[in-house]
């Protein structure tokens, strides 16, 4: 029986990489502990499983020292006023396999002599937070008054999401990585991120997340967009990032969201704080955390009667549970303008189905039908 000489700071590694405890290890690999201490070494075919379990390709085990991973994109989250020391597994991967995507919808997008995007890249930070508002607001055709007329927040969001995608920004929602539904995406590590490119753009959200908190993510990140920044960001409305350009993407996002100048005109000052949120949330379709913000910057509260009122919404928001989707779940992860182009171009041969599946994050011929039929791809 062959044993491996791998060096136990790879397996630390890789398991500390994985956010694996050492006891669900040992459940799988009995001698995990010694393993990792040196005093037993695994058999080839047993590192090829735990490189498979802690999702680490093989050869990593054989290098001499851990290898560095930084961010694939710019990093814009805070965490305590500090950029997190690294990137979680699953968020690492889900970047990865919208770079995947992205990539082969710029290829597509070449193919089919789409023309660039004009709106990507058209804004600097020095222009100003109102007129970049209204223009995001205006290209993609969605004002204050359809917001006040769709129901709730999911039908809000769907409705973002689906003009967003019409305008050409690839949208993709998703809690987990690819399909698996093992690997949940911590919207306490990010809340999404923004590809910038000027023919197949994109934008990735975190659908842990909150529906109404989805809104301002969405927004967040088409401010990106605009400015041709990729980036990785938390977009929390309650702080105000220490980084030039995501204080300016808040504010742009904000202003999209909630317009001082509306906001000013409906705000009732004498009304008790906590329904005014709830009613002000209704009509905007916002967090009522995003209302907050707000409300703080047309100075009706305080820099003190804010963070206490934040901590209290943050305490209710979180007791609430998360509306469930109501829009199919393949759809969304992938987001219907890639899902239409990649079936598409599969159908005509110009795809294999290997790499549509791979990029789809399914490996059922039904599935795959499923989905044709449903956007009207399929025969």
């Amino acid at each position: 029986m062959i044993r491996v000489g791998v060096k136990p700071k790879l397996l630390r590694w890789a398991r500390k990489r994985a956010d694996m405890d050492a006891d669900i290890l040992v459940r799988r690999f009995p001698k995990y502990r010694e393993w990792e201490t040196g005093e037993v070494r695994p058999t080839f075919k047993q590192l090829k499983r735990f490189a498979k379990t802690v999702h680490a390709p093989i050869g990593f085990f054989f290098l001499s020292e851990p290898p560095v991973e930084p961010a694939p994109i710019p990093d814009f989250r805070t965490s305590g006023g500090s950029l997190p020391k690294r990137l979680s597994l699953n968020l690492l991967h889900t970047v990865y396999m919208c770079q995947q995507r992205q990539a082969w919808y710029r290829d597509f997008a070449r193919a089919e002599g789409m023309n660039k995007l004009p709106f990507v890249g058209s804004a600097k930070l020095t222009t100003e937070i109102e007129t970049v508002a209204a223009d995001i607001r205006n290209t993609l055709n969605f004002d204050l008054e359809e917001r006040r007329m769709l129901p709730t927040w999911s039908e809000a969001l769907r409705r973002f999401v689906k003009i967003t995608d019409e305008l050409g920004v690839l949208v993709m929602v998703s809690g987990v990585v690819g399909n698996n539904t093992h690997r949940r995406l911590n919207p306490d590590e990010f809340r999404g991120f923004a590809l910038a490119d000027d023919l197949a753009p994109l934008i990735f959200i975190n659908g842990q997340d909150y529906k109404s908190a989805q809104m301002f993510t969405l927004a967040h990140e088409l401010a990106h967009i605009w400015l041709g920044q990729s980036a990785l960001s938390d977009s929390d409305p309650r702080l105000i990032p220490s980084h030039k350009t995501e204080s300016w993407c808040n504010k742009v996002a904000a202003e999209l969201l909630v317009p001082l100048e509306t906001l000013r005109e409906e705000y009732r000052k004498n009304g008790d704080l906590s329904r005014e949120l709830d009613r002000l949330a209704r009509r905007f379709k916002v967090s009522t955390l995003v209302i907050l913000r707000r409300v703080h910057d047309i100075g009706k509260l305080s820099k003190k009667q804010f963070s206490k009122a934040y901590e209290a919404e943050l305490r209710k928001s979180r007791a609430v549970k998360k509306s469930s989707s109501s829009y199919p779940t393949e759809v969304t992860r992938v987001g219907e303008r890639f899902a239409r182009a990649l079936i598409a171009s599969t159908l005509e041969g110009s795809t294999s189905f290997t790499e549509s599946f791979r990029m789809l994050g399914f490996w059922k011929t039904q599935t795959f039908n499923e989905l044709a039929r449903r956007l009207g791809v399929g025969p």
